[in-house]
């Protein structure tokens, strides 16, 4: 996956995320009250009419959506740490509780509405009952939303190369480097911070706010530009190929040129990167 591919999901990893849980709630609906309709019919009339488990199962959706931000907020609020662990189980299990309360008021609220339009009269049952059963259905949802949205952003680091953004004391002493030639970076990547040695760095390529390092096989993003790090250590051997990309010199193999003016730079690791037609010339004369 290239940078402007990342950058297209960062932009939009939100909306994504509502349109996945949207569908998943559309479907899990369709298929419960599908479910309630055919178990009520099974020995003939049944009791029920056709709208009554529909509109069950979507106020449940519904107040899910409702309360999906809330729910992302603490996900990303108090992530699963090593640390703390029965801190982190209380806040979670006051957290499926007040989930829990508010999911089942807006529900209460959509239900006896939609029950008023038809004619008819919603009742919930026995307080206490009814909240512990729908307790333990929203307790489940909430570690099922736990487990996929740690699981989804795990994927994602793994894509993007980086988990959390650079912390803003880290950011600031790099800016307060900005005129020295580095030989490290820091990068904080997976709650651990890394010395990314600059001569083992093969190349660069910008991504959004941030800059992959790609050293040795793997990825560390510096939250940085590419044209502020390229000066900063061009005079160690590093030039710009392309707006994207750059480049450490002592990791070249070779370098074609093509009819159309552009050219590819082979590395001694066999990757193959686009040599830009504009940037072509100043690359020649850091050689000179």
């Amino acid at each position: 996956m290239n940078s402007d591919q990342l950058e297209q999901i960062e932009k939009y990893k939100v909306l994504y995320g509502y349109l996945a849980v949207s569908a998943y709630l559309f479907i899990n609906s369709i298929l419960n009250a599908s479910t309630v309709w055919m178990e009520h019919s099974r020995y003939g009339s049944p009791d029920i009419a056709l709208w009554e488990p529909f509109t069950w199962e979507f106020s449940s959706a519904l107040a899910t959506l409702c309360l999906f931000p809330a729910i992302v907020w603490l996900l990303k609020r108090y992530p699963p740490r090593l640390i703390n662990i029965s801190k982190q189980l209380i806040i979670h299990l006051i957290g499926s509780i007040l989930f829990s309360l508010a999911h089942v008021f807006i529900m209460i609220v959509i239900r006896e509405g939609v029950y008023f339009v038809n004619g008819g009269d919603y009742d919930f049952g026995s307080i206490i009952r009814e909240l512990w059963y729908e307790y333990r259905k929203d307790a489940w949802g909430y570690l099922f939303f736990f487990f996929i949205f740690h699981m989804v952003q795990y994927i994602y680091i793994r894509i993007k190369g980086e988990a959390s953004p650079i912390a803003e004391d880290e950011e600031q002493a790099n800016k307060e480097e900005d005129n020295k030639i580095p030989r490290h970076f820091l990068v904080k990547k997976l709650d651990k911070e890394f010395l990314v040695k600059v001569s083992d760095i093969e190349w660069l390529e910008s991504c959004g706010n941030y800059v992959n390092l790609h050293s040795k096989g793997r990825i560390y993003p510096l939250r940085s530009t590419l044209a502020n790090i390229v000066t900063r250590i061009e005079s160690l051997g590093f030039s710009r190929i392309h707006r994207s990309h750059a480049i450490n010199h002592n990791e070249i193999e070779s370098i074609s040129y093509l009819p159309s003016g552009d050219g590819e730079v082979f590395f001694k690791s066999g990757i193959k990167l686009k040599l830009s037609r504009s940037y072509k010339e100043a690359f020649k004369k850091a050689f000179s």
